[in-house]
């Protein structure tokens, strides 16, 4: 077992989870579902660079890890996947331009 943060070897600890929270795991596991949900409007491979944009916008390893996996299975390709986390990134950029935005009116008004 790997002391590091971020070690893959952390998503067995899922199943504590489980045991200490069931009712709160079911309904994140429910929620989590919709990720790889087929039946939607949403192909598959979108939802997954959906997914992996989300997670560089969140900064999550572990849903990095498997969105990665996931959109290499149902199809997406490098470019897409690099355009996914650069999108990310643009939206990221533009919140924080726009609280600038928030930051400059808040400090007008004290």
């Amino acid at each position: 077992m790997s002391d590091h943060y971020h070690d893959p070897e952390d998503l067995n600890l899922l199943k504590d989870l489980r045991t200490l929270a069931p009712t709160e795991f079911k309904g994140y596991v429910e929620l989590n579902k919709i990720v790889g949900r087929e039946d939607g409007a949403i192909p598959q491979k979108y939802r997954e660079l959906i997914a992996l944009a989300v997670s560089c916008t969140t900064q999550c390893p572990y849903c990095l890890d498997v969105h990665a996996k996931k959109a290499k299975e149902a199809g997406a390709t490098r470019e897409e996947v690099a355009e996914a986390s650069l999108i990310a990134a643009a939206l990221r950029a533009g919140a924080a331009v726009t609280h600038g935005l928030l930051a400059l009116k808040l400090f007008d008004k004290a």
